[in-house]
């Protein structure tokens, strides 16, 4: 997987371009996916790693006037499928103008999916113009699924050369795994509630215990709690991979208790989209007995509609599989995703497709 990594700046090309036509982040003519805000302005918050929006127009140009509160990367695709490769990926810091596209007049879709997680900061798209005219929005695909996931769902450190490098964010890519590429099998929309570190009951290493999963998957914001969600969207599934954290450094959780969280997030779920969707309880390979204690999470719940999907030691090698500090890079995540895809089509009554996860 080649990476691309270009700076804002030079996005920026100069000056801006002569605007014809110019429409708030919140207008109709974009489709955003995702938990955002819209603000008295206008303008579109977000923090949660992998927020999504499509436009289309015709012209020669497209600028965005955003913000970021520190420094967040996107990915960026123009007149592409939405696929493991982007056209480019930039970077916000701070109050930018960027150029997305300029080049020959025509009809053009942009894909813009946010890269890094909330800690990263929180970005504010607050306009987009043209030197032509935008066109209704791109429809959403008619399939959508929930991740509820810590740092495998982030795509911590996807991008990175080896196991041995530090996490950097511009190594952080959620279009490279195993959520994206299991949506895109089933050309599924993918919404990413997730966090490095996180998990049921504990964080990694204790870390920062109380904000755990449970509690950050109420929020508008993944860093801003005093926001609760308000649900916008319904999924048609919904796959809840954690527990690697829970389990980290040699300290497992006491059943009960794990039991005890698990249940509180599986009824968050169910108070957000009803009792309807159906939900994928993954267990990590991160300990020999997760896939007990997620059945036994799921069995003691008392809640309805789940099924469960074990991931085992051997899914993918701890060398060429993997990326910054020992998390799956592409190749890896491609491999959890041929696990998880059969149990999605049986669980959705999709037909199964015979194509390359990617």
């Amino acid at each position: 997987m080649k990476r691309i990594t270009i700076l804002a700046a030079s996005l920026l090309l100069g000056a801006a371009i002569c605007s014809a036509e110019t429409i708030a982040a919140s207008d109709g003519r974009i489709s955003w996916i995702g938990r955002t805000e819209t603000t008295t302005e206008g303008a579109v918050s977000f923090d949660w790693s992998a927020t999504t929006l499509r436009l289309r127009f015709s012209g020669t140009a497209l600028e965005l006037k955003c913000r970021d509160t520190n420094a967040d990367w996107f990915n960026l695709w123009v007149d592409t499928p939405q696929g493991p490769q982007a056209t480019s990926a930039f970077k916000v810091k701070g109050d930018t103008t960027i150029i997305l596209f300029k080049g020959k007049k025509g009809v053009h879709e942009v894909i813009i999916q946010k890269r890094t997680e909330g800690e990263q900061g929180t970005a504010i798209f607050e306009s987009f113009s043209t030197d032509g005219r935008f066109l209704d929005a791109p429809k959403p695909h008619s399939r959508l699924i929930e991740f509820i996931g810590d740092s495998y769902t982030c795509g911590y450190g996807t991008e990175a050369p080896s196991r041995d490098d530090p996490f950097k964010p511009e190594t952080e890519n959620p279009a490279l795994t195993y959520a994206d590429i299991v949506a895109r099998f089933f050309d599924a929309e993918a919404v990413h509630i997730s966090h490095s570190g996180r998990g049921v009951v504990r964080n990694y290493d204790d870390f920062n215990q109380q904000d755990n999963m449970v509690k950050l998957y109420a929020q508008t914001y993944d860093q801003h709690c005093e926001k609760a969600w308000t649900p916008g969207y319904t999924p048609d599934l919904v796959v809840i991979y954690l527990g690697t954290n829970d389990f980290s450094t040699g300290r497992q959780p006491h059943l009960d208790y794990w039991c005890s969280g698990y249940a509180a997030l599986l009824r968050q779920v169910r108070a957000f989209h009803g009792e309807q969707v159906p939900i994928i309880l993954m267990a990590s390979k991160a300990n020999e007995q997760m896939g007990l204690y997620v059945r036994a999470a799921g069995e003691r719940s008392g809640v309805g509609n789940l099924h469960y999907c074990i991931i085992n030691e051997s899914v993918h090698n701890d060398t060429t599989d993997l990326g910054a500090s020992w998390h799956p890079n592409y190749r890896g995540h491609r491999k959890i995703a041929s696990i998880l895809a059969p149990y999605v089509a049986s669980v959705t009554g999709w037909d199964f497709p015979f194509k390359p996860y990617e």
